[in-house]
């Protein structure tokens, strides 16, 4: 089975701890998304989408991203974030755009992401050491129960 995962991932590269650790799992391919060509996807069976949350959404460049895949018809679909508030979950907007492409939604994962954007900062963040061995143990748990379960 070909796998990808995509993602953005900024300030402190949360996001891209997260999304490396669930690649390993499964032997995905890992790309940055400004990295990533929509063509690439064309052969793969599962593909994995995620980033950091901005104002409620992943982010701008990842949702452009799954808006220039001409079809994602047949494709099993996971989409994961990092969050400096971990108990909100803000993945519909991707997750629309996704099945918009006929992608299949087949799991999402969410976790803390250290947070230090505007006000935060003045006292070192939210979530301060997150992601955390925890969390990437249950990132690279939940991608290989995703690519199990497709096997």
């Amino acid at each position: 089975m070909r796998s990808i995962i995509i993602y953005k991932s900024i300030h402190h590269q949360n996001t891209e701890k997260v999304a490396r650790e669930m690649a390993q799992a499964i032997g995905a391919e890992c790309k940055e998304v400004s990295q990533a060509d929509p063509m690439e996807i064309a052969g793969c069976d599962l593909i994995g989408f995620g980033s950091g949350i901005y104002f409620s959404s992943h982010h701008k460049e990842l949702l452009a991203f799954v808006t220039r895949i001409q079809s994602l018809k047949g494709k099993a679909v996971f989409v994961f974030s990092t969050s400096g508030f971990e108990e909100l979950v803000f993945h519909e907007t991707l997750k629309e755009r996704i099945e918009e492409r006929g992608g299949r939604i087949v799991g999402e994962f969410k976790c803390g992401g250290w947070h230090t954007y505007g006000p935060f900062k003045m006292d070192g963040g939210l979530q301060q050491g997150r992601p955390d061995r925890m969390d990437l143990q249950n990132a690279a748990d939940f991608a290989r129960s995703v690519a199990a379960a497709l096997r």
